[in-house]
């Protein structure tokens, strides 16, 4: 199989791209070095692929960052989305593709009404959960209207080594790591109230490629593990398994302007489709961030 990965140089992407080839696929990635909303740059691009299945990864993704930037979230988010399925119908065959869309366009769910299914309406507080939403409408509008195989994913949070220190675990692992090296005895974080559903990046590019094999067109999945974990238990975890002891001081400079409360999302779908399910467990994944972050700090 052909695969052609959008963001192909980025956290999932890099993870993406590793575990297609291992499972035998010829895989294309394309990244930065093209505008993903340029539509004459990018139809070039995807006929020269001739793939037979698109990841379409490629995005803006920081929710907190999207707050500062919300045109150009929309943008590469939105626009991005509807090229890739353009240049994607210029193609002589019809590749399936995978748009990766996002949980955060569930919005805040009250606890009563968890875990989150795909049923759940789209509710997005932040830009980039906007971004997201109207990226799947597009998606859906493709395969109502031209009858394109699309699918639709939308993962919770996914966590591991490799991914930028923008995100909350990566954050906190570097800053375990940099301040256990320098003999500090405090560590600043922001909010450490908020629950999330998190799942290792490397059974999440599993799931993905089960699902452009096996889901059905017009469908969104989430993929997620089915429980979440407050964002205060993960730093106590980081520093057991970082053996340190750090003090953690609130710092407001770390507060996004609107953080949801608590995602928890029903895998349920997923698996009753593929048979997925994540086996990598919390611990692994976290002690994995850590020797990465000693490595790449060292």
């Amino acid at each position: 199989m052909r695969a052609l990965i959008t963001g192909g140089q980025g956290f999932v992407g890099h993870w993406l791209a590793a575990h297609l080839k291992d499972q035998g696929d010829d895989v294309v990635a394309i990244d930065k070095e093209t505008d993903i909303a340029d539509q004459g740059a990018l139809n070039p691009v995807v006929a020269e692929a001739a793939p037979d299945v698109i990841y379409h990864l490629a995005a803006l993704t920081h929710v907190g960052e999207s707050w500062e930037a919300p045109a150009e979230v929309l943008r590469v988010n939105v626009l991005g989305t509807a090229a890739v399925l353009a240049a994607a119908r210029t193609l002589r065959t019809s590749p399936r593709v995978l748009v990766v869309s996002s949980a955060e366009v569930y919005g805040t769910v009250a606890p009563d009404r968890l875990p989150i299914t795909e049923e759940m309406p789209a509710a997005p507080v932040t830009p980039y959960a906007a971004s997201k939403a109207a990226a799947e409408q597009v998606a859906m509008q493709a395969w109502r209207g031209y009858d394109q195989p699309v699918i639709v994913v939308r993962p919770f949070n996914h966590v591991g080594p490799g991914q930028a220190p923008i995100f909350a675990v990566s954050a906190l692992a570097r800053r375990i790591v940099e301040a256990k090296r320098a003999g500090l005895a405090t560590l600043s974080v922001g909010t450490l109230s908020t629950r999330r559903d998190f799942t290792d990046v490397r059974d999440v590019v599993q799931a993905y490629r089960l699902v452009i094999d096996e889901g059905e067109p017009g469908v969104f999945y989430n993929v997620c593990s089915g429980h979440d974990v407050a964002i205060a238990e993960v730093a106590e975890r980081l520093l057991g398994l970082a053996g340190t002891s750090l003090e953690l001081v609130a710092d407001p400079a770390l507060v996004r302007p609107v953080d949801l409360p608590v995602l928890r999302g029903d895998p349920s779908k997923l698996h009753a489709v593929t048979r997925w399910t994540p086996e990598i467990p919390l611990d692994e994944t976290l002690r994995d961030v850590l020797a990465y972050w000693e490595a790449e700090t060292a």
